[in-house]
C-alpha cells in the first residue's frame, strides 16, 4: 500500500507565508506526479499545483504566489505559499500518482488533508 503523510498548515495572517510538505511511503515503484488540491467549505475540490518530472502546473488563483517543488529521492512534495489571502482558506490535500510495480499503470492516492486558515 501507499501512504501520503502531510505536514504544515495552520493559521496565518493575510499577506503571510506558509509551507506544506507531503511524504509518500510504502510499496512505491514509480511516482508519476505529486501535487496539491484544496477544498473550501461549500466548494468543489480544485487543483492548486501539480509537478510531474520537470513540469509544473498551477491553478489560476495561486499563480505567482505559490511554488511547488519535489524531492525525488525522498518522494516528498512541497508547497510554498506566499502572499496568502483569506480566499486561500481551505483543507489542502496531497495527491500522488504512483505505480507499485513495473509495467503497472499509476493509481491516484490522497493524503488526509491539512487545514490552512488565512485570517487576521
Amino acid at each position: 500500500q501507499v501512504q501520503l503523510v502531510e505536514s504544515g498548515g495552520g493559521l496565518v495572517q493575510p499577506g503571510g507565508s506558509l509551507g506544506l510538505s507531503c511524504a509518500a511511503s510504502g510499496s512505491i515503484f514509480s511516482v508519476y506526479a505529486m501535487g496539491w488540491y484544496r477544498q473550501a467549505p461549500g466548494k468543489q475540490r480544485e487543483m492548486v499545483a501539480v509537478i510531474s518530472g520537470a513540469s509544473t502546473s498551477y491553478g489560476d488563483p495561486v499563480k505567482g504566489r505559490f511554488t511547488i517543488s519535489r524531492d525525488i529521492v525522498k518522494n516528498t512534495v512541497y508547497l510554498q505559499m506566499n502572499s496568502l489571502k483569506p480566499d486561500d482558506t481551505a483543507v489542502y490535500y496531497c495527491y500522488a500518482a504512483i505505480s507499485m510495480r513495473s509495467a503497472s499503470a499509476p493509481s491516484d492516492y490522497w493524503g488526509q488533508g491539512t487545514q490552512v486558515t488565512v485570517s487576521s
